[in-house]
């Protein structure tokens, strides 16, 4: 029988609903859930696909299914009990915190924890342990938000909601490519748009994203740049008098001194920083001003910068200036990057916040938190933040570190820096769901957690919105929810320490929330009035929802009273800095980074589903086409990418969404699926290696949004290209088996890809590796038996000598005909197309035969590739897509309807509707013809 239960996605901080079903122990299914007003049933293609990361076949070969202990570092883990476990973390940080103080230990959680996971950590630190030293991967993502939120309005709370996008005349989104990052969002835009076509978008990006392609008015600003936009364009609204006087009056305080600073922000220096010409710098401050109603939209091009408390209190300046705040349509709205950043900002899982939004430099609240606790005082000493904490563990301040649900390995910068931490930190305890994550590696005690479809809790999306997750079926192996980890440990660790009575008396997740829900109360995020019980059967709410309200509040500051000491919002004096590490001659590139379509962070979840890999499949940087030129650097050349902290290499690929003089990598490639050696033979961490430990001062968030790099033409001359179908209990054992060969090159990747063309889907997996000379045939050796190529009916050719080798491997199919079911071409691999053709869309090779290993790069008989992957729902290519827009008459709208109903692409969740959007357009009316 199957059950249905409702959750929501652990993905990007919109936090649709999801309706899961099961049977038994296993998750079969997943839908959007039409009831909740995050999403209405819509799911983009990573929630639709969630189910499939939940499959018996993903859980055995990469969950953590019990407690792993390493007595030596870099060897193999092995199994302990539970009680082992816990009682070796405990005695191992109450030692730490005996001899070295409690600031010796530190904490670094997950914004995909839940809020109750959340508040038992923050008062395991700051309550227990009595340090601050607990902070979370939302200091990556968030912590600039909230800062902007703070210095201006008073406390961290977006404004406005989702259903302002039906109100709003104008949108303004800026540094966000939300068609991407938050594709329900988007579909959400569009329907706005299409319902009042008067609606007026401007999008502000360095890069021309899928985002840009809705706009009405494009900014493409130069990196880091923000606060000069937004200053300049306050400039013009006060020169034409678009300001509201009225308001700035009645509602705010430091407007003076806010004018003093964009008084030379002049339209020439504007356009000669920013690089946008004056007439659009013009026409986005009226816009901005004079519409009735502006929302903004604004994510990590504002968050991740070294000025990125600045970028966002120079946008929400914009708001207080024009009353473009506390009313329909109208607002500065920050979108949350993820699940449930937003629950972790409330119970104040950051080194500098308390509970309920309270300020850790407030003694009033350190206090309030200490009684509500029961402990005599909440230490006063800020918390080491996440680039911090890393620092100070690498320096042997920081002695025991405690990871949960997240990869600092692979997701933080400056890589050197975190890989040194691991290594000198006496005890490190990795909290995790996915035993496949970089960070595993470096972990003395390996402890399972649950992971979505098995949890039980709250999450808070970005507009406010609290939802409950439910489990859907029973914890695989020996995993723990992660509140219950913690408190196990905490009751440990107090006997440790002395304690007479337990600070932890937690028997389920809602004995958490209703000690949470308590210390809201008074609070600007009051839920008093919220609870489990409602959340079933109401269904999820936004707060505040006071003691005896019965709904939560959709829009906040109404009536322009503000969360500060006098109830005014505050102008903050942005003065524009330029980015912390500036293009030079020896690093005349900015690196930007960001999100793919289909994946999601380090793709320990998303990873595992090869389709999610068809729309992007495997690393590159994308360049602009005229840089390229100049380099004389060829499409899939490999490059050098070079900053002051490392190298790396990869791939080039001509891109329009590019600049001149800036490169783009997605921020999903660590060492997982990228890895190589530098010359001293040290091994590289993907991305990460590259990017800038600089920080915001305020929010102490890193610049990840701009690294300088010179990227310069790599000379490999030998080549190695693999590619295999495998049964799907033995791909993704495989990826981890081939991850080790990975760092014997200088380049190599190796990534899953699927397909479906027979009826059902496959799974494989790309190895690509390039090198000097030809490596040993032993190493190659090893890469064909894990690829199923060291088998009687592999067909080979090798030709040491010059380095030459290739293998083949046919089956016969249940049609009678022969498919290429993998292969291995070294040395020379120009043959890469057209054999990988055949084998992604498992098309007939059996008049290919022996021909198969012959060099070159023309096939013996021609070979159509059914193109890249537009449409992951429906797993439609461009090709069918380009085809089928040959027969499509009308205007552009119709031919994007005839392609829909032609070929469903776009249907489903919609993520692809940009692209196509831009394929209609690439193809002239004039060019179409009716088909014959």
């Amino acid at each position: 029988m199957t059950l249905e239960t409702r959750s929501t996605c652990p993905y990007c901080g919109v936090g649709c609903g999801v309706i899961i079903e099961s049977q038994g122990s296993e998750i079969t299914g997943v839908r959007g859930d039409p009831d909740h007003p995050a999403n209405f049933g819509r799911l983009c293609t990573k929630g639709s696909t969630l189910h499939l990361t939940a499959s018996a076949t993903v859980t055995r070969q990469t969950r953590l299914l019990q407690p792993m202990q390493r007595l030596v570092r870099a060897e193999a883990p092995t199994a302990v009990t539970w009680d082992t476990a816990l009682d070796n973390a405990a005695g191992k940080f109450a030692q730490v915190i005996r001899d070295h103080g409690p600031d010796s230990v530190g904490f670094y959680v997950s914004g995909q924890l839940l809020t109750e996971d959340y508040y038992v950590f923050n008062k395991l630190a700051k309550g227990l342990i009595g340090t601050n030293n607990v902070d979370t991967n939302s200091r990556l993502c968030m912590s600039s938000a909230v800062a902007g939120y703070k210095q201006t309005l008073g406390a961290d709370a977006p404004p406005a909601c989702y259903d302002d996008l039906k109100h709003a005349d104008c949108l303004f989104i800026v540094g966000s490519n939300t068609a991407w990052a938050h594709p329900i969002l988007f579909r959400r835009i569009e329907d706005a748009k299409a319902a009042n076509p008067a609606l007026k978008i401007i999008v502000a990006d360095p890069r021309r994203t899928d985002t840009v392609e809705i706009a009405d008015l494009f900014l493409p600003i130069q990196p880091g740049t923000d606060v000069m936009l937004f200053n300049g364009m306050l400039h013009l609204m006060l020169w034409e008098g678009w300001i509201d006087a009225k308001y700035i009056a009645a509602h705010t305080n430091g407007f003076d001194a806010l004018k003093a600073t964009v008084r030379e922000c002049t339209p020439d220096k504007v356009a000669q920083v920013c690089g946008i010409p004056k007439e659009d710098l013009l026409e986005a401050a009226r816009l901005f001003a004079t519409s009735p109603a502006t929302l903004s939209l604004y994510c990590q091009g504002l968050n991740q910068s070294s000025s990125g408390t600045a970028k966002n209190a120079a946008l929400i300046n914009l708001h207080l200036a024009t009353a473009q705040i506390g009313r329909a349509g109208a607002g500065p709205f920050s979108l949350t990057g993820q699940p449930n950043a937003m629950g972790g900002r409330e119970v104040g899982g950051l080194a500098n916040l308390l509970s309920a939004h309270r300020d850790l430099a407030n003694p009033d609240h350190r206090a309030e938190v200490a009684a509500l606790w029961g402990v005599p005082s909440v230490p006063e000493k800020p918390g080491k933040t996440a680039v911090e904490m890393f620092q100070a563990a690498a320096d042997g301040e920081i002695r025991a570190l405690w990871i949960a649900c997240t990869n600092p390995a692979q997701s933080m910068p400056d890589q050197a820096t975190v890989r040194r931490a691991l290594e000198r930190a006496e005890f490190v305890v990795v909290q995790e769901a996915f035993a496949t994550t970089a960070t595993c590696a470096f972990a003395d005690l390996l402890l399972p957690a649950t992971t979505w479809g098995e949890k039980e809790g709250t999450v808070t999306n970005s507009e406010r919105r609290i939802s409950r997750v439910r489990p859907a079926v029973p914890a695989p192996g020996e995993a723990r929810n992660d509140w219950s980890i913690a408190v196990a440990f905490a009751h440990r660790l107090e006997r440790q320490l002395g304690r007479a009575f337990t600070l932890f008396p937690y028997e389920t997740a809602e004995s958490v929330w209703n000690e949470h829900r308590e210390s809201t109360r008074g609070r600007d995020l009051d839920i008093t009035g919220l609870s489990y019980a409602m959340l079933e059967t109401a269904g999820p709410q936004q707060w505040p929802l006071k003691e005896g309200e019965s709904t939560g509040r959709v829009r906040l500051y109404e009536d322009g009273v503000f969360p500060t000491p006098d109830g005014r919002a505050r102008f903050v004096d942005t003065v524009y800095k330029p980015v912390a590490e500036a293009r030079e001659a020896r690093y005349p590139f900015s690196l930007n980074t960001g999100r793919l379509r289909d994946q999601w962070h380090g793709m320990s979840r998303t990873g595992t589903v090869g389709r999610l890999f068809g729309h992007v499949s495997e690393p590159v940087v994308q360049m602009n086409a005229q840089d390229m030129a100049r380099r004389q650097i060829r499409e899939g050349d490999l490059v050098h990418l070079t900053s002051k902290r490392g190298s790396i290499m990869l791939p080039a690929r001509a891109s329009a969404e590019v600049g001149l003089s800036q490169a783009f990598v997605a921020m999903h490639w660590g060492e997982e699926y990228l890895s190589g050696c530098s010359s001293n033979g040290t091994r590289l961490a993907g991305i990460n290696a590259l990017t800038t430990p600089a920080y915001c001062p305020t929010s102490k968030q890193p610049e990840l949004k701009h690294t300088p790099v010179k990227i310069l033409k790599a000379e490999l001359p030998w080549s190695l290209l693999a590619m295999a179908w495998l049964p799907d209990g033995d791909a993704l054992a495989a990826h981890r088996a081939l991850q080790p060969m990975m760092a014997l090159f200088p380049f190599a990747t190796c990534v899953p890809f699927a397909g479906n063309t027979q009826g059902a889907e496959r799974s494989g997996l790309l190895f690509r590796a390039a090198a000097h000379d030809a490596p040993d045939d032993a190493l190659v050796e090893k890469i064909e038996a894990l690829l199923g190529l060291q088998t009687a009916d592999t067909l080979r050719y090798a030709d040491r000598r010059r380095g030459q080798r290739r293998s083949a491997r046919l089956v016969r199919r249940a049609d009678g005909s022969a498919g290429l079911e993998a292969f291995l071409l070294g040395g020379d691999t120009s043959a890469e197309t057209w054999i990988s053709t055949l084998l992604r869309e498992e098309l007939p090779a059996q008049s290919y035969g022996r021909l198969l290993l012959s060099p070159g790069s023309k096939a013996p008989v021609a070979v159509q590739s059914r193109g890249k992957t537009v449409c992951t729902c429906f797993n439609v290519a461009d090709v069918a897509i380009q085809t089928e827009l040959g027969r499509c008459t009308g205007t552009a709208d119709e031919r994007l309807a005839k392609l829909q109903g032609a070929l469903k692409c776009g249907t489903n969740c919609g993520s692809c509707i940009p692209e196509l959007r831009r394929m209609v357009r690439a193809t002239p009316a004039e060019a179409m013809v009716e088909a014959p």
